[in-house]
């Protein structure tokens, strides 16, 4: 009854990993503010967007859909502060390891999720999670990319999507005003959150109707990059507030690795028991990425916090 892309969207709805994104950080850390988006919440805006463009493209949704869903499965708590925070860590252990959450989503759907059996997920979706992710680059840098228009289809939506509801959460939080946006961006796009993003849907649906490649004509572009650019500058490096907490996260993750690898027996077994070095690291990498905002707080509490006062 169901096509194959179809049965990977359900095995990611499913999963444990899935149910969980709603309880990590997209930018914002405040569990009193219910408004602010959560990793669900930007996954399923990125669907919505994916599913638009794909439809008016005439591509697979059902594909489209599974990636944009999965996308984001590997993705630790506290957002990118956490990310990077496991990166750094992970280097103290293996020389030249590295943490990112994009091989980690695919990680998730091959080994982790179904008790070490995986998701047994299409080539063409596993393809699309694996190189998802442009972090800060423009959109005119891509070096590597998804093997599918479906793929592609994600990648930028990705962007699309957290661009605008960045803005959105970061004028609600105080940082920014609608009138601080770049005038020369604003004028392009449009004024307001749902004017942003239907002119980018529409000009990517025109653009790549025209040509053999997925994405912007050259004004929506540069104008979309130049907002990403002015996030960077404005309100993810510039909150102060916000910073601090980040951080604060960053360091918790980090002792939370640290007190794992010397006590690794008190880490539920997810795979196997080795104890070689990289294997541990990567247990603990699995381990501490996985968990929620709330979870990795109550775990540093029980596990850290109370053995150092």
């Amino acid at each position: 009854m169901r096509t194959c892309y179809q049965r990977d969207r359900d095995r990611i709805i499913h999963c444990k990993s899935f149910r969980r994104l709603k309880h990590k950080t997209q930018v914002f850390i405040d569990p009193e503010e219910d408004h602010y988006r959560t990793r669900l919440t930007h996954t399923l805006e990125v669907a919505q967007i994916a599913r638009t463009i794909s439809r008016a493209l005439r591509l697979n949704e059902d594909l489209t859909e599974a990636i944009a869903l999965g996308h984001d499965l590997g993705h630790t708590p506290f957002g990118h502060a956490g990310e990077a925070a496991l990166d750094e860590v992970m280097k103290e252990f293996v020389p030249g390891g590295s943490f990112k959450h994009s091989d980690q989503s695919l990680r998730v759907v091959d080994y982790l999720e179904n008790k070490g059996l995986g998701l047994n997920l299409t080539y063409e979706v596993r393809d699309g999670i694996i190189h998802h992710s442009k972090g800060n680059a423009d959109l005119a840098i891509d070096s590597r990319g998804p093997a599918t228009s479906e793929g592609k289809v994600v990648k930028i939506s990705d962007r699309v999507a957290y661009v605008n509801h960045d803005i959105d959460d970061a004028i609600r939080a105080g940082i920014i005003t609608e009138h601080d946006l770049p005038e020369k961006c604003v004028d392009i796009l449009g004024r307001s959150h749902s004017a942003r993003i239907g002119a980018m849907v529409e000009d990517i649906i025109r653009y790549s109707s025209e040509s053999s490649s997925i994405g912007m004509s050259e004004q929506f572009r540069k104008s979309t990059d130049c907002l990403k650019d002015y996030l960077f500058e404005h309100v993810y490096e510039r909150d102060v507030r916000g910073i601090t907490e980040l951080m604060q996260a960053g360091e918790m993750l980090k002792e939370l690795f640290r007190y794992y690898m010397a006590n690794p027996n008190q880490m539920p077994a997810i795979i196997d028991s080795s104890s070689k070095p990289t294997d541990l690291a990567r247990r603990v990498c699995d381990f501490i990425s996985g968990m929620t905002d709330r979870y990795a707080q109550k775990d540093y509490e029980l596990r850290v916090k109370t053995r150092t006062n």
